[in-house]
């Protein structure tokens, strides 16, 4: 219980930046929807650049980032199902993102930092790049079907540059490339901006709305689908692969359990916001999720020993 009170007490700096993030929409204006844009389309595969780029790959290391898509595809679209069959309005279309993902990489990133150090947080850069890209391309296309065209959603899928910025950091990465040192710096303000604007637009997103829950149906359902059965899933594979398949060790089960046990992703404010669907819905159930985490995740970490 000692080093989950450490991580609690660790983890307060995060909840003073979504504090921060709403005294700056509160008191001086700051656009949500701008700051989402330039998360989406410039600090995200940044990000995704640099970790794959700073990460020795081989297949099996490859292959996380399959794992972890998959993963949220099957939460995300199964969710999704059980949100259109009980909630009628809008919101549905944000489910998929809601409970199939996690705020694995403006919370994330910051834990992993904390738990793993420097050298460990590449490889749970790696595993969450997964849940990013299926952030960017099939949770994107569902919510957005709820307002645009197939063709239209497609369109805004294929301009989203997360994508293309994990292909090209891995082409380079093989290739026996590295970034510049000269550029190093610039990535990791990158990395340091994507955390930090990523909490406080959740801050920026929460005004004026009533009732942090908003449809208690929706809340459920994305708490469920973030709290139970992630973590269930992610323990299921990692007893699964170490009694019986052996392709990886307890670095990786440990980036996992941690994916696994994120609040709902900042970036289901992000898209709703662009999107323009039940943004206040996704914020307010967001950060509820992201103030129950800061007892969930010290909770978790004690229960299964996993650090």
């Amino acid at each position: 219980m000692t080093a989950a009170l450490a991580l609690f007490l660790k983890l307060i700096p995060l909840y003073i930046t979504v504090f921060l993030g709403w005294i700056a929409g509160r008191y001086l204006e700051a656009s949500g929807k701008h700051i989402a844009g330039i998360m989406l389309y410039i600090i995200t595969p940044s990000v995704i650049f640099y970790g794959v780029m700073k990460t020795p790959l081989s297949t099996a290391v490859i292959f996380l980032p399959l794992l972890t898509f998959s993963l949220s595809t099957l939460i995300g679209v199964s969710h999704l199902y059980i949100a259109r069959r009980w909630i009628k309005d809008g919101s549905a279309n944000i489910m998929p993102l809601a409970a199939g993902t996690g705020n694995t990489g403006y919370f994330g990133i910051p834990v992993a930092l904390l738990l793993f150090g420097e050298a460990g947080v590449g490889l749970y850069i790696v595993c969450m790049l997964g849940t990013t890209l299926f952030e960017t391309s099939v949770g994107f296309y569902l919510a957005a079907r709820g307002r645009y065209s197939v063709k239209s959603c497609l369109g805004r899928v294929a301009r989203l540059p997360s994508i293309y910025a994990f292909a090209l950091a891995v082409a380079l990465n093989f290739s026996g490339l590295t970034i510049p040192d000269v550029l190093l710096p610039l990535f990791e303000n990158l990395r340091g901006a994507y955390s930090i604007f990523g909490m406080m637009i959740i801050g920026m997103s929460i005004l004026g709305f009533r009732g942090l829950a908003g449809d208690l149906r929706f809340t459920g359902v994305a708490f469920f689908g973030k709290f139970v059965v992630w973590p269930v899933a992610v323990l299921a594979l990692w007893l699964l692969d170490s009694q019986l398949l052996h392709f990886y060790d307890l670095a990786v089960y440990q980036a996992l359990f941690l994916m696994s046990i994120t609040p709902l992703a900042a970036n289901t404010v992000v898209i709703a916001t662009l999107l323009d669907t039940s943004p206040r819905q996704a914020a307010g159930t967001t950060l509820l999720s992201t103030v129950f985490a800061l007892f969930y995740i010290p909770l978790m970490v004690s229960l299964f020993g996993a650090f």
